[in-house]
């Protein structure tokens, strides 16, 4: 009884398993006479999408054949047509360039006051002041104050100021222990550092353009600016520690150095001392290969040559920022009686005249200047 129950129950589940598996042959059947039908529309569908390929192709070549001849016709009737008109605007542009030149050399000779009128004519003597120090070295007088304190500032890297009271204290043999000394919070590096009006204006030794503005007798530091280019590469090729030169003449401030971007041509710069704004900056076709220093005195750069291996020194490159100078008919001018390189070259405006460091002598240069043309 038991056995007959479980073959009927067995029987049952063989006949629904057939039922499923027909109904699953079926579905499949289906989905294939589908899909055969959805592949023949999706064919018919690229067939009719070739053609209006065809179609769009041959409308686009149509219209670029007609693009090549209406520029043909451009062409030719701009080359019957009178360039007159090109030729008005053309000389307009230049007008207004023009215009736009002078008066920017008008607001120039206004901010640097276009009543210094004298340039350099030749190197009249030098004296040898003394001889103390490294072989490169700074030494000054602070052409903005009335005073006639020395300053020496000793080697391309230090953070010390020796102040002396006048000329006669620092040629003492004993002259150090007579000095002032100023310690800096941070050291110099080269040798253009310069005082005005009781700033001390340098480098600061490792970073790339900072220019710091100390107060001497306060003994702190005012303000700080970066020099937009400079520090790459050494200002003059043969005194490779100075890579901002800074100067003094009569109108103020002044930043020399040079820039790779300019194939080694110097760059001169107009800073406010009082603000550390730059005012204007000038490429020069000086360039600094060969050069060992330079100085500005009445808007003009004068860049100081020399032997690798030291000889005479010679001014051969003569830039003035307000053109008043035909610089291509000066002549070069040659440094008197010694043999040897200068590291450093700063120009007095008040003493007229340069104090120099030549092989560890601090050495003064008197000049001789003529009017401009």
């Amino acid at each position: 009884m038991q056995d007959a129950a479980l073959l009927n129950y067995m029987d049952r589940r063989f006949l629904s398993l057939e039922k499923r598996l027909e109904k699953c042959n079926q579905d499949i059947l289906e989905y294939v006479e589908e899909f055969r039908d959805f592949s023949k529309m999706v064919l018919s569908r690229l067939a009719g999408l070739n053609s209006y390929k065809d179609e769009v192709k041959s409308e686009v070549e149509h219209l670029l054949t007609r693009i090549e001849r209406a520029q043909r016709d451009i062409d030719y009737f701009g080359s019957i047509t009178d360039s007159k008109t090109c030729v008005e605007v053309h000389e307009d542009l230049v007008k207004q360039q023009l215009f736009e030149e002078a008066e920017e050399k008008k607001k120039l000779k206004l901010m640097l006051n276009a009543s210094c009128d004298h340039m350099l004519a030749g190197i009249k003597s030098l004296k040898i002041v003394k001889k103390t120090g490294d072989e490169h070295g700074s030494w000054m007088k602070d052409p903005g104050k009335k005073h006639t304190k020395i300053y020496l500032l000793n080697g391309s890297v230090n953070n010390v100021i020796l102040e002396f009271a006048n000329i006669m204290t620092f040629m003492e043999i004993n002259h150090t222990l007579k000095a002032r000394r100023v310690t800096l919070p941070f050291p110099w590096e080269g040798t253009g550092h310069v005082i005005y009006e009781g700033f001390l204006f340098y480098h600061r030794y490792g970073s790339l353009n900072e220019i710091i503005k100390f107060n001497i007798q306060k003994r702190n530091i005012t303000d700080q600016m970066l020099l937009p280019g400079a520090g790459r590469i050494p200002a003059y090729q043969l005194t490779p520690s100075t890579k901002i030169d800074l100067a003094i003449d009569e109108q103020g401030l002044w930043a020399i150095h040079a820039e790779p971007d300019t194939g080694g041509n110097i760059v001169i710069t107009k800073i406010n001392h009082i603000t550390m704004a730059v005012e204007h900056t000038w490429d020069t076709s000086c360039n600094s290969k060969g050069a060992e220093a330079a100085f500005m005195a009445c808007n003009t750069l004068y860049v100081v040559y020399n032997l690798p291996s030291g000889g005479t020194s010679r001014i051969q490159c003569v830039y003035d920022v307000l053109d008043t100078v035909n610089t291509y008919e000066i002549p070069v001018l040659h440094f008197p009686k010694r043999q040897g390189s200068h590291s450093t070259m700063h120009y007095n405006p008040k003493e007229k005249q340069l104090f120099a460091w030549g092989d560890g002598s601090q050495i003064i240069y008197k000049l001789h200047t003529k009017q401009k043309v």
